[in-house]
């Protein structure tokens, strides 16, 4: 639910899927989700108030009820457990190990981008972090100008030219849609690092600590915005559906992703002086042409 504002996607699944699509059951799946892309390209259908295709959306919701019902009772107190408990440096380092772990799968994507440059600059940091950043742990290659860029076969999809497709809600994983699913079984199959770790005898449990680990540090900076957001939001789901919509859209145009939530209790107060002077500089013809309203008998 929370990937809506968070830079991550769940990587739990990640063993599993990568030793069933070795016994060749995950194929069907893929394409199964391929073709359902390429046809919902083509489908049309009434998209919800702000421009969303949702044609599922009451079992979205429902869907998403579930989730919030997890993130209340579990991932929320244990991601404020993890940020009283481990202090902002800390945290950081996590953060930016489980960064630079995602570079293969990064650099792969910027290459079938076409971006080469951003490709250099994926490689360029994943070097100077990893060699000169304790494994990652630092991040001395922003500090040196090489800033991160994430990217995913969402993203290359859309490069592409492929629709979005049809929005969804993930059990436990939250906002998505069509296109980027695909995306994300396709990153999971394809990340250099699960592989490498899933031949080792510690496959499972490195990858359940990198996801757990993943998804605490990333609640754990979004805990206020939630709260904010859930306060604030007429529909709640609604308002999930199009941030995430928003900041997809961003990630594909390569933009800064900022989630701006509006202070809808701020007071609102008018100076009269400013008024009075705006009136007073307006063009007096304006003002002689106005019709009078007229008055409505009771």
């Amino acid at each position: 639910m929370l990937s809506t504002l968070l830079p991550f996607r769940s990587r739990a699944t990640h063993t599993a899927a990568h030793r069933v699509y070795h016994h060749q059951a995950k194929s069907p799946v893929l394409l199964a989700l391929l073709a359902g892309l390429t046809l919902s390209a083509c489908a049309t259908a009434q998209n919800s108030p702000d421009g969303i295709y949702d044609p599922i959306e009451p079992v979205n919701r429902q869907i998403f009820a579930f989730n919030d019902v997890i993130d209340e009772n579990a991932l929320e107190p244990a991601a404020e457990l993890y940020r009283d408990t481990f202090p902002e440096a800390i945290r950081n380092g996590i953060a930016n190990v489980l960064r630079n772990l995602r570079s293969p799968i990064i650099i792969g994507n910027q290459v079938l981008q076409g971006d080469l440059e951003g490709a250099g600059n994926a490689l360029v940091r994943f070097v100077t972090n990893t060699l000169g950043g304790l494994g990652g742990f630092l991040d001395p290659a922003s500090e040196n100008g090489f800033e991160f860029e994430d990217e995913d076969f969402g993203q290359t999809l859309a490069v592409w030219g492929v629709g979005e497709g049809p929005y969804l809600v993930l059990p436990l994983l939250g906002p998505s849609n069509l296109r980027d699913t695909v995306g994300f079984v396709v990153d999971s199959i394809a990340d250099p690092v699960g592989i490498l770790v899933d031949n080792q005898s510690v496959g499972a449990e490195v990858a359940i600590s990198r996801s757990g680990s993943g998804a605490l540090g990333g609640r754990a900076e979004v805990i206020e915005a939630v709260d904010e957001i859930k306060e604030s939001s007429i529909d709640y789901y609604a308002s999930l559906r199009n941030l995430y919509n928003q900041r997809r859209q961003s990630l594909i145009a390569d933009g800064v992703v900022s989630v701006e939530i509006p202070d809808f209790n701020a007071d609102i107060s008018f100076n009269e002086e400013e008024i009075e002077e705006d009136v007073s500089e307006l063009n007096p013809s304006i003002l002689l042409s106005a019709r009078p309203a007229e008055r409505v008998e009771d």
